[in-house]
């Protein structure tokens, strides 16, 4: 089945994208479409995808315990090859993957769309080369005795993926799991289900029929339905920390295994050294970079809580507010626009609600607000980057994860204080500190508690780190072959009695 990879956007003849089970591509048993609206262009339907059911996901998850043997059985350079092919593939429609992703999610071609096509890319390379790693141990254990580790496979994992960055959340568990050998069902946002569908079709050529089956619906139906069927080893799911407690409490009832990414609200923290006249533009652009406010600030590690010396606040907030400012909001697919879409209306309209709250505080600056931006000539969930300064700690825009590009700004003047501030959060999964004086910033970093600390750059996930959170941000780790063993293997110990 062969789908167009960057869709029309005339609002007219959008097309019926099936899911893909056991090698097929089929509707729901129950025969319900549903709707996916390009954010950037109101009214636009892209495409109608199938409302999957429980049935539905039955019928994936007997096709992934059917195939998944035979596929773990497989010598791991098999395994390999098929995740390199894949890969080729894949690297061969990234302008047309980027493209669908920026009218899919509304996140910007050129500073978000194509890097996440590109990650995809790398992190099926990075988990084949390392397919043959997912190995055990001898021990030393005498003569008599033969003493052996094997690393195997979980079996079925069930994939729950977000609609903020999906190829890149696909790519840290998929190939992952694959390379273990297990199968997977994996089921997309139904905000943003098209860009996983077509990673499925590039993928079958390469893969036997029922180790990747991909089920769209909605979360209440569909994930649920994975997160409580007993033919599911594994849940890998990436989202809200709300949701996320749920899947924890309702998988651990049939203990099955569990890894969960969640939300954030993480501090970045802006030392006096950082901010000199030869390095604050840097500073502000990495601050800038951190807070993602190119994604909209749709990201778990958003470092959307800054903090700023007061010896250099004013001076700092000046620079960060001019760069910041500078950002084209527009088009997705317009190769000079910088940000994008939020997602849909309710988060637009969420986003709003936050913007206004934070407003009404006393003593609040308003260094910048982009609630109510819409950019001439097109319609959609825009938003522009708002810079709200001289919070406090304790304030619900402080607290609470906004998920859109809302940075509030807190001064501090005392190390100990500032630490015990970005520590004071349910929340643990990135944080950046910035500082010219490297004892100063390590020490710092060694004292946030998050999963993630970046030192002097805001740049996002590299291919092979360990990625995951403290606190209210999850469990398990991803984007690395030590997460990836962790996350999709089980140990078997052997013990063999040698006779002479």
């Amino acid at each position: 089945m062969k789908h167009q990879t960057v869709l029309e956007l005339n609002g007219t003849d959008a097309p019926d994208w099936p899911m893909y089970i056991d090698g097929e591509w089929v509707d729901s048993v129950e025969g319900a479409w549903t709707e996916v609206v390009c954010p950037s262009r109101a009214g636009t339907v892209l495409a109608r995808v199938p409302n999957g059911s429980a049935a539905d996901v039955d019928r994936a998850v007997a096709a992934a315990r059917a195939a998944q043997p035979a596929w773990a059985a497989l010598h791991f350079t098999a395994r390999q090859r098929a995740l390199l092919q894949i890969a080729d593939a894949l690297e061969g429609e990234a302008e047309s993957l980027a493209a669908l992703t920026a009218q899919d999610t509304g996140n910007a071609l050129r500073t978000q769309a194509r890097p996440e096509a590109a990650t995809l890319v790398s992190l099926f390379r990075y988990f084949a080369g390392v397919a043959g790693e997912f190995k055990g141990t001898v021990l030393p254990a005498g003569e008599n005795q033969l003493q052996y580790t094997r690393l195997e496979p979980l079996g079925v994992v069930g994939a729950i993926l977000p609609w903020n960055s999906p190829l890149m959340i696909a790519a840290m568990k998929i190939p992952a799991a694959l390379a273990a050998g297990n199968a997977l069902v994996v089921k997309p946002a139904e905000d943003a289900p098209l860009t996983i569908l077509r990673l499925a079709e590039l993928a079958a050529e390469h893969l036997p029929a029922g180790v990747l089956n991909v089920v769209t619906g909605r979360g209440s139906i569909v994930g649920e339905a994975i997160v409580q069927h007993p033919g599911i080893d594994k849940v890998s799911f990436t989202g809200s920390s709300s949701v996320g407690r749920h899947v924890a409490t309702a998988a651990s009832e049939r203990l099955a295994h569990v890894s969960l990414e969640l939300g954030g609200k993480s501090p970045s923290i802006v030392f006096p050294s950082a901010a000199t006249p030869d390095r604050i533009d840097a500073t502000a652009a990495g601050v800038l970079l951190a807070m993602r406010f190119t994604r909209q600030g749709q990201s778990c590690t958003a470092g959307s809580r800054l903090f700023v010396h007061e010896d250099v606040y004013e001076a700092f907030l000046d620079r960060l507010a001019a760069q910041v400012g500078a950002l084209k909001v527009g088009d997705p697919l317009d190769e000079a626009t910088d940000m994008g879409t939020i997602i849909n209306a309710k988060q637009h309209q969420t986003v709003r609600e936050y913007v206004e709250d934070g407003k009404s505080q006393p003593g609040v600056r308003v260094v910048l607000d982009g609630s109510t931006f819409s950019p001439e000539g097109l319609e959609g969930f825009y938003q522009g980057p708002t810079i709200l300064a001289g919070v406090r700690n304790s304030w619900r825009v402080a607290r609470e994860e906004i998920f859109g590009p809302v940075l509030v700004v807190i001064p501090w003047r005392d190390v100990d204080e500032v630490v015990a501030m970005a520590n004071d959060s349910h929340y643990g999964l990135a944080a950046y500190v910035w500082s010219a004086d490297l004892d100063e910033a390590l020490a710092t970093a060694h004292r946030i508690e998050s999963g993630w600390v970046q030192v002097n750059q805001g740049g996002s996930q590299m291919v092979g780190q360990s990625y995951g959170g403290y606190k209210q941000s999850g469990t398990g780790r991803e984007f690395s072959i030590e997460g990836a063993i962790a996350s999709f293997t089980q140990t078997k110990q052997i013990n063999v009695s040698i006779r002479r």
